[in-house]
């Protein structure tokens, strides 16, 4: 017998007409058609009850559903999404929680009650993915723009960005464009080719801090060349000879400072180095010269000066000591402002005015410069220096004097005042002590640095007529900064006066010695 094909509405019709017939055995014919006995009877009643058309199939749909929201509810939720175009269901069901409202369905009933009234968007096909594109990358006015960044204050630079933005600021902006078009996420990151964290972050940025921040250029906030931590460990290594790290060098090679930092406890490898070290104005041929001292004694003197400065009381001073020049009294050079084609000269050979050498003490826990005006670097000035000092701060027990290691500085003839100083001084004056610095550990001294910040604030670029002058604007500029921090005590001066390459207190990382300026 040949293979015979029936829909499923024939095979219904040949077992109605058959279990019809007379004396037809029903159970028979449900073996023969393979259905249950249940579904053979049902078929029967459906062609007694509707005739032919109750073979068909029916819907599986329920005639009515209990559990259905009710007409208020759904009334609400297409209210929230008229309001709110871009929203989906789990943010329409947050929102209704937050309101207060009563019965409120589940994220995904809300969704399907979205979809039964055609208020979501689906998934773009390829013709209308490839038109969005289109229309995006052809917005050039506010026209073109949706209605909601019409009066947004950042509308002209969100236009700018654009037109002539480059291509990642052009991404930025079509991110805040698609967020305001009623798209949703999924099919704007599509579009756009951004990932979700992406989308959202420009997205958050435009609505929290406008325009300005979301196309400000980021930068890496974890770089090692930035941290403070990091710089200040490699200063202090590089202030301290290999030895002591127990190291058979005299000088300093990359290997070994990558060795002594990563045994520090600060590892960083050689590019964090060298970007550091050459950010703070040194070049690595100098290194022997500006940033290493060979004393042997480096950390027990260092060790001494920290241990005074911890323990130094309020009827005590610290003061660091050194001169500044000489420097000749001519036009100097230097880096300023000046107009569009103007160039400005200093002459090569000049005839001076005059030198000027400037001794000066700087006192730690107030900030004060004591100064004077020397004509020689020798014993003299420093006891005449001393003399000041002890004239100045006769209401204090005890001074302490730090300088570095230069002959005038160590000279038998000076320890021999202070010894006859303290031993005729009772109680009438402050006793005198010393704490040197390491030799040829000049970017440890303090008052390097407010000599930089005064070279660059008032020598460089200057041309004063006369001695007399440039002394005046000495004078001033030391009378100035006192009176600053005689009414802002603290142990800084940086950004208000310096041009100053470091804060005016002793730290072992410091480098107070500006290279540029001998």
């Amino acid at each position: 017998m040949p293979w015979k094909s029936n829909t499923l509405l024939e095979a219904r019709s040949e077992f109605v007409q058959l279990a019809l017939a007379p004396n037809a055995n029903i159970q028979s014919l449900c073996r023969r058609f393979h259905i249950s006995r249940q579904t053979g009877y049902r078929t029967l009643k459906r062609y007694r009850i509707a005739g032919a058309k109750g073979l068909e199939s029916q819907s599986r749909r329920p005639h009515h559903s209990p559990h259905r929201c009710p007409g208020p509810t759904e009334a609400t939720v297409l209210t929230v999404r008229a309001d709110h175009p871009t929203w989906g269901g789990r943010k329409i069901a947050l929102h209704l929680r937050s309101m207060g409202c009563a019965g409120v369905p589940a994220a995904s009933t809300i969704t399907a009650i979205l979809t039964r009234h055609n208020q979501l968007k689906g998934p773009p096909d390829a013709g209308r993915f490839l038109g969005l594109l289109g229309q995006l990358h052809n917005l050039r006015s506010e026209q073109d723009l949706p209605a909601s960044l019409e009066s947004h204050p950042d509308l002209k630079i969100l236009l700018e960005k654009l037109e002539n933005g480059r291509p990642v600021e052009r991404r930025r902006a079509l991110a805040i464009v698609t967020s305001h078009s009623g798209l949703r996420t999924s099919v704007a990151c599509r579009i756009l080719k951004q990932s979700r964290s992406s989308y959202a972050r420009s997205v958050r940025l435009f609505q929290v801090c406008g325009a300005e921040r979301l196309f400000a250029p980021r930068t890496n906030s974890h770089r090692k060349f930035d941290s403070e931590q990091v710089k200040q460990a490699l200063f202090s290594i590089l202030h301290q000879p290999p030895a002591d790290f127990g190291i058979n060098r005299t000088t300093w090679k990359m290997a070994d400072l990558v060795r002594a930092m990563h045994e520090k406890g600060q590892p960083a490898c050689e590019d964090v180095i060298r970007t550091i070290v050459k950010g703070a104005g040194y070049r690595w041929r100098k290194a022997r010269i500006v940033l290493t001292s060979n004393d042997r004694d480096f950390s027990p003197k260092l060790q001494r000066i920290r241990s005074i400065l911890a323990d130094l009381k309020a009827e005590e001073a610290f003061f660091s000591i050194d001169e500044f020049g000489p420097f000749a009294v001519k036009a100097q050079p230097g880096r300023m402002l000046i107009g569009p084609g103007e160039q400005h000269f200093v002459a090569q050979w000049q005839q001076s005015k005059g030198s000027i050498i400037v001794t000066a003490a700087i006192e730690l826990s107030s900030n004060q410069v004591t100064h004077f005006y020397s004509r020689k670097k020798n014993t003299d000035e420093m006891i005449r220096m001393l003399e000041a000092l002890v004239a100045e701060y006769r209401d204090r027990t005890k001074l302490y004097l730090s300088w570095d290691a230069a002959s005038w500085h160590v000279s038998k003839r000076l320890f021999e005042y202070i010894d006859v100083h303290n031993a005729s001084i009772g109680s009438s004056g402050p006793q005198i002590d010393t704490a040197p610095l390491p030799a040829r550990a000049q970017f440890l001294n303090v008052i390097e640095s407010v000599f930089s910040g005064m070279a660059r604030a008032i020598i460089h670029n200057s041309n004063y007529g006369s001695i007399d002058e440039a002394k005046a604007a000495i004078d001033r500029y030391f009378c100035e900064r006192n009176a600053h921090f005689k009414g802002n005590s603290r142990r800084a001066g940086g950004k208000l006066w310096g041009k100053e390459r470091e804060p005016a207190e002793f730290s072992p990382a410091s480098n107070c010695k500006d290279p540029r300026f001998g």
